[in-house]
C-alpha cells in the first residue's frame, strides 16, 4: 500500500468513527449538532488521527484499539480552529476551503460549537480499551494536560500577546511548542499508550513528535507566505497583516526551509528504537516536509 492509499484508507475510518461518535445533524437541538459536524466534516486531511493510528502500528498495537484516542485528538483540534478563527481571536473568513463556523452559523454558536466538540472529545477518548500499562486515568491525564492552560491554550495566549511584537526565535518556539508540537506529540503517545508502548518507544515517539511539529510549523509559516489562499484552503498572508512572527520573518525563507529540513530529520533519527514497524511515520514525516515544494 502506498502512503496515498494508507493515509486515504486511515481517513476514511477515522470518518467512519466518527459519523458514529458524533450526536447526527437532525438530533435536537439541531443548529449545534449541524454546526459541529460542518467543521468536523469539513475535509481537513486528519494527520493527527492518523498519527495516533500509525504510532500504535508502529508499537505493534492494533488500529481499532487507538481509534478512540485518534477521533478525541480530531475533535479537540477541530475545536482550537473554530475558535482561533472567531474574531476575538484570528478573525478568519475561510478554513478548509470553506466558510468558517462563525460566519455560517453565528459568533455565539460558532463558541458553543467549539465547547461542545471539546467535551465531547473527553466522551470519545474515554472509550480508549486500557492496557497493562496504561488505564483510563492515564489517558485522560495525557489529553487534559495538551489542551489545557500550559499548553495548547496557553500557546494561543503567548500568540495574541505576541502580535505586533518582535518576538525572539526562542519565543516562536515556545508558542508552537505549546501549540502544534504538543498535539501532534499527544497524538502518537496517546496512539503508543494504546498499544501499550514501553516507556522506551513512547519516549521515542515523544521526542519524534516534538520535531515533528516544529518542523510542520515551520513549513506552515513558509507555505503561508508562498502559496494563495486557494492552494491553503485558509486566507494566505494572515499571519503578516495579524502581525505575528513566523520563522520567515526571524530567519528568512531559505533558512526556514533549512530548519524545516534539519527538524525532519531529527524527528526520524528520534524513530530509531521501533525498527522497521516505524516505516509509516517517516514516510509521513517526508511528505509533511516537502508540502513546501
Amino acid at each position: 500500500m502506498t502512503l496515498k492509499e494508507y493515509l486515504t484508507a486511515r481517513a476514511a475510518e477515522i470518518d467512519c468513527v466518527m459519523d458514529g461518535f458524533l450526536p447526527g445533524a437532525k438530533d435536537r437541538p439541531t443548529t449545534i449538532h449541524a454546526a459541529m459536524r460542518y467543521v468536523v466534516f469539513a475535509g481537513g486531511k486528519r494527520l493527527r488521527p492518523v498519527l495516533c493510528l500509525a504510532a500504535a502500528e508502529a508499537c505493534g498495537g492494533s488500529i481499532s484499539n487507538a481509534l478512540a484516542p485518534a477521533c478525541a485528538v480530531e475533535l479537540m483540534h477541530t475545536y482550537s480552529l473554530v475558535h482561533d478563527d472567531l474574531p476575538a481571536m484570528d478573525d478568519d473568513d475561510l478554513r478548509r476551503g470553506r466558510p468558517t463556523c462563525h460566519k455560517v452559523y453565528g459568533e455565539g454558536i460558532a463558541v458553543l460549537c467549539g465547547d461542545a466538540l471539546l467535551t465531547d472529545s473527553f466522551l470519545v477518548l474515554s472509550q480508549t480499551p486500557t492496557t497493562k500499562r496504561y488505564g483510563t486515568r492515564d489517558f485522560i491525564t495525557e489529553f487534559a494536560s495538551t489542551g489545557g492552560s500550559k499548553k495548547l491554550i496557553g500557546g494561543q495566549v503567548m500568540d495574541l500577546e505576541g502580535e505586533r511584537k518582535k518576538l525572539t526565535r526562542r519565543d516562536l518556539v515556545r508558542i508552537h511548542e505549546a501549540k502544534t508540537a504538543a498535539l501532534l506529540t499527544c497524538a502518537l503517545r496517546l496512539g503508543a499508550m494504546s498499544a501499550n508502548a514501553s516507556p522506551a518507544k513512547l519516549q521515542a515517539l515523544t521526542q519524534f513528535g516534538h520535531s515533528l511539529g516544529l518542523a510542520f510549523q515551520v513549513i506552515d509559516d513558509i507555505l503561508d507566505v508562498t502559496q494563495s489562499t486557494d492552494v491553503l484552503g485558509k486566507t494566505a498572508g494572515k499571519d503578516q497583516s495579524f502581525g505575528k512572527t513566523t520563522y520567515p520573518s526571524v530567519l528568512g525563507l531559505d533558512a526556514s526551509r533549512k530548519e524545516a529540513t534539519r527538524l525532519t530529520r531529527s524527528a526520524m533519527a528520534a524513530l530509531k528504537p521501533l525498527g522497521k514497524k516505524s516505516v509509516r511515520l517517516e514516510e509521513i514525516a517526508d511528505s509533511l516536509l516537502r508540502r513546501e515544494y
